[in-house]
């Protein structure tokens, strides 16, 4: 397993509003797990800026933590991941095939990252870094079972070694990933979040993609059209005209801090043009 690196647990915690218990149980689990969906949006502004993702600790506490900014799936689950380790939980990272808005029968990459979070012998999934379709809550390791979160159903699927994760939108199961519990390394995640964020096909690099979950709605942003998904069924939904109202949602609704990106403007006004 590898060592768990030093993580300020004061300034990541109060990043995302959480004071209350720090035990490595399952109701802490839950709680962190909320809570860092609710303040650490997914986002992709730096593959689009033509930034380098950086993975190593040090670089995810400044830009997740400090610089209150987002980031996707290597980011926020190595984040998470060493956060656990150092509150004494037993984390292994695991990788993942996407099979969101695939086209049937695809193979496609090992390019998501998950958690195996294992809680005196119960083992459950812990993922922070999918987006719009995000658990908010940790699963159960357990097939053909539907598991409830704050932010909708799930349930796992086992075909041998391979479990594929699904999520009931709209009253239809869905598949998001598929994932075996083979353990995966730092090193293992820097070469697919190398693909993902450099590779001229990968879609990090030419659409916008922004999501957050509050309480009682998930917010998603792809490209200039706004989404906001209740609970409840019913959707919101806006166009952003301007780069100035797309900067706006940015800042306003999924809280990252702009500060530090000012060559963002150009990047932006891309977003209102044809999908690539």
């Amino acid at each position: 397993m590898t060592p768990t690196h030093s993580i300020d647990l004061d300034a990541y915690l109060q990043r995302i509003g959480h004071d209350g218990d720090r035990a490595p149980t399952l109701e802490t689990l839950r709680a962190l797990q909320l809570r860092h969906a609710e303040s650490i949006p997914f986002e992709n502004l730096d593959p689009l800026l033509k930034r380098p993702i950086l993975l190593d600790p040090a670089s995810l506490q400044r830009k997740l933590i400090h610089e209150e900014r987002g980031g996707y799936c290597f980011e926020q689950n190595l984040l998470l991941r060493d956060v656990l380790r150092q509150l004494g939980f037993r984390v292994a990272g695991l990788s993942a095939r996407v099979l969101w808005n695939a086209p049937e029968g695809a193979i496609r990459p090992r390019t998501h990252m998950l958690l195996l979070v294992d809680l005196n012998g119960s083992p459950h999934i812990v993922d922070v870094g999918f987006g719009g379709q995000a658990p908010t809550a940790p699963l159960r390791l357990e097939a053909n079972v539907e598991q409830a979160t704050p932010h909708g159903l799930y349930r796992l699927i086992r075909s041998g070694v391979d479990h594929t994760l699904e999520s009931k939108v709209l009253g239809e199961w869905k598949p998001l990933y598929q994932f075996d519990l083979q353990e995966q390394e730092t090193v293992d995640y820097e070469v697919a979040n190398w693909y993902v964020s450099t590779h001229p096909s990968s879609h990090f690099l030419h659409n916008l993609f922004v999501a957050r979950a509050a309480p009682g709605r998930r917010h998603a942003l792809l490209r200039n059209e706004l989404a906001t998904h209740h609970l409840a069924g019913e959707s919101e939904r806006r166009t952003l005209t301007t780069s100035a109202e797309i900067r706006e949602a940015l800042v306003t609704i999924f809280g990252i801090n702009l500060a530090d990106l000012p060559e963002l403007d150009s990047v932006l006004a891309r977003q209102r043009e044809p999908a690539e």
